[in-house]
């Protein structure tokens, strides 16, 4: 087995079923000129028809792997698309893990904010990392983008746990920025330290249920083939459109969960910055002009979090690797600004890693040894 072979079984198990499939159908594994011809079966040659079950289809076998087509127009120049999204994902995951040592280790840092941002940065981190490193695995080698049946339905229940958990913490924060403005006498008391860490565990939970559903309903469904995924990591749109059976009521549980989840969020959010700002609006002081302009930046925040997502979903048959380009800014943009918007701008933050690279200078001396 070559070097590239040997790369890609340990990026993905599935590597070797596919293998010995090419080598059944007369492919050699290391020819690129497969990823169209093979992959574009339509579904309703391996299919048949969208209702049928196991017992009507006794000689097909549920699919053992997917391939993932990727980010649309990424295929031309690999290599400077894979270094963007290194640059991407290294700079996301220094700012996040900064912010996350900062606030576990600084005493100044103990405030409900800081807490809901310690959290906000791990999701981050972690989302960067359940979607980037497979699409750069992908544009290393045509290998990169096999995944297995079981590793798609893996990473779609940590995308969505992730995502999910994601949009409830940003709800909670926008609450914690009015309690914290226009509720400034109530706050010690509204946010106490007990309340702050449960509203942070139950957006933990409710993300943790919300994704076991929609994953439970998906990878129900009988996936016969084809293998090609027009997306660049298993999202539901993408997913279903692969399903051997009938997916209306997977596709009504998704239309009701932007419905009354998402938009119910976004709503709660805007409510609670309308009150931010008109409460802002009758201060007339500098202190409260700042606070407008972070409002404004948050809300930046939540609109591109928010609105590709909700555009996609309310539109599942046209998921494509076209419309793979709005995710990327959920899914990549948006982990890599929320440092810089919600924390590296805020003072108490910079004095932080001001102390953080004071004491990395002054330690540094001192352990080196003598001359």
């Amino acid at each position: 087995m070559d070097a590239l072979a040997k790369l890609a079984l340990a990026l993905d198990p599935a590597y070797g079923s596919l293998s010995s499939d090419l080598q059944f159908l007369g492919l050699e594994p290391a020819a690129h000129s497969l990823s169209c011809q093979f992959w574009d079966l339509p579904a309703s040659k391996a299919c048949g028809d969208k209702t049928a079950s196991e017992t009507e289809y006794p000689n097909q076998t549920m699919v053992s792997y997917f391939f993932l087509e990727g980010l649309m127009y990424t295929a031309e120049h690999p290599s400077l698309f894979f270094l963007l999204f290194l640059l991407i994902y290294s700079v996301t995951m220094t700012e996040n893990l900064l912010i996350l040592i900062r606030v576990g280790l600084d005493c100044h840092l103990r405030s409900p904010m800081y807490h809901f941002l310690g959290h906000l940065s791990f999701l981050d981190a972690c989302l960067s990392t359940v979607t980037v490193l497979k699409v750069m695995a992908g544009l290393l080698t045509l290998y990169g983008k096999v995944i297995s049946s079981e590793g798609c339905a893996v990473q779609f229940y940590c995308f969505h746990f992730l995502a999910s958990t994601e949009c409830f913490l940003y709800t909670v924060m926008a609450y914690d920025h009015y309690l914290a403005i226009c509720q400034p006498l109530h706050y010690p008391v509204a946010m106490n330290r007990k309340i702050c860490a449960g509203l942070a565990g139950i957006t933990w939970a409710i993300g943790a249920v919300h994704s076991a559903i929609h994953t439970s309903l998906t990878f129900r469904l009988l996936y016969y083939g084809p293998h090609h995924i027009a997306y660049f990591f298993c999202d539901k749109p993408p997913v279903l459109k692969l399903a051997c059976a009938n997916t209306t009521i997977n596709k009504i549980i998704m239309l009701a969960n932007i419905g009354i989840v998402a938009a119910g969020c976004l709503i709660l959010i805007f409510i609670s910055y309308f009150f931010i700002v008109a409460s802002v609006l009758r201060t007339h002081t500098a202190e409260g002009q700042r606070a407008f302009s972070t409002c404004t930046a948050h809300l930046t925040v939540v609109l591109l979090y928010y609105m590709p997502p909700v555009c996609m979903y309310l539109q599942p048959c046209s998921s494509g690797a076209g419309d793979g380009a709005p995710a990327v800014f959920y899914t990549m943009v948006t982990p890599m600004l929320n440092p810089f918007i919600y924390t590296l701008r805020n003072k108490e933050v910079k004095r932080a890693l001001g102390r953080l690279l004071c004491q990395a200078s002054q330690e540094s001396p001192a352990g080196s040894p003598a001359p």
